[in-house]
């Protein structure tokens, strides 16, 4: 099989594909045919050595496929060769084939194909969790999404509206402030023409924000703050923007509000019950249209470059993928 290799930790350009021996299913394991993997803001940072948890080269990237079951393992019985799935590794996902818990493998709703199942666990599993779980969002609140157009943003922008939440989108360019609303948001930010904590307060007649989903983090992250109405929540999800702020205490004191962090990785580990009931629920919610399927972009695993470029050069238009077959291939 092929596979998509970091020999040395640095930038995503000197990621190597190489032929690699299929992998066998162990006790409890299944074996996934990939078909598409998603790529994710911190692949960025594994690769580059400046994630939480370091991984040591070499190494195959990736937490995030979708495709079909090729073998089971001793043990496993919910699962079998030919059935549909998302799977969600810690790295190996940039690969054709993928060995992995059946823990960690999930059923991929009807309404997704292969490739849009392959860009929905991370994103949409991320935000639900951070507008559920730690924001306790409530319908008819008004929700602030940074970096509206990414991955995550996107995805916060389009569950956030289905639930119920007034949206408005904040983004650095109107290309990207066209996606947001066509995902959803009602009212949008260029963050690039002017003051965000000041459009944010014009649009909600002064009263400030309830929830910030935050996956930028830097200046931005600060203005959002002061942007929140009282009992504010600020979702601390990721620093695509690079800085990693420090919030004032004074102004979470002044407005009683709270900052929250959002590691979903960690929470589905200690959490499995919860987060299989948050993935029933976003099945659920595409199932009776409540939620459209993502629009993701993809690229070949040997457009690789590119690919990663999307992100690192905060280009990208919703979720980027990576299919397992090359363009003139099978």
């Amino acid at each position: 099989m092929r596979a998509l290799v970091c020999k040395e930790l640095g930038s995503t350009d000197d990621l190597v594909i190489e032929e690699q021996p299929d992998p066998q299913a162990g006790p409890g394991e299944v074996v996934v045919d990939i078909h598409a993997a998603g790529i994710n803001f911190p692949d960025l940072l594994v690769v580059a050595g400046k994630y939480q948890d370091r991984s040591e080269p070499p190494f195959v990237p990736g937490n995030e496929a979708a495709g079909i079951i090729e073998s089971v393992g001793d043990g496993v019985e919910h699962l079998k060769p030919g059935d549909r799935v998302v799977a969600m590794p810690r790295g190996g996902a940039f690969a054709e084939k993928l060995a992995i818990s059946a823990l960690k493998v999930a059923p991929l709703p009807d309404a997704l194909d292969l490739v849009a199942g392959a860009g929905f666990a991370v994103t949409y599993g991320t935000s639900y969790h951070a507008l559920t779980q730690c924001a306790e969002l409530k319908p008819g609140e008004t929700v602030l999404v940074l970096g509206a157009a990414g991955g995550v943003g996107i995805a916060a922008v389009a569950l956030a509206r289905a639930m119920g939440a007034r949206v408005i989108a904040a983004a650095s360019d109107d290309r990207k402030l066209d996606f947001a609303r066509k995902a959803g948001a009602e009212e949008t930010i260029n963050y690039s023409e002017g003051s965000l904590k000041e459009s944010a307060k014009s649009l909600t007649d002064g009263k400030g924000v309830d929830v910030v989903v935050d996956p930028v983090g830097g200046s931005l992250a600060l203005e959002a703050m002061r942007a929140l109405a009282w009992h504010g929540r600020h979702l601390v999800i990721g620093f695509a923007g690079g800085d990693i702020p420090a919030f004032p205490g004074n102004i979470a004191l002044l407005k009683e509000a709270k900052i929250v962090g959002v590691w979903w990785g960690t929470w589905v580990a200690r959490h499995l019950d919860q987060h299989a009931g948050n993935m029933r629920e976003l099945a659920a919610m595409l199932e009776d249209g409540t939620l459209a399927p993502p629009d993701n972009r993809t690229y070949a695993l040997t457009e690789y470059r590119a690919a990663f470029r999307q992100l690192s050069e905060r280009r990208a238009l919703g979720k980027v993928i990576l299919t397992m077959k090359d363009p003139d291939g099978p």
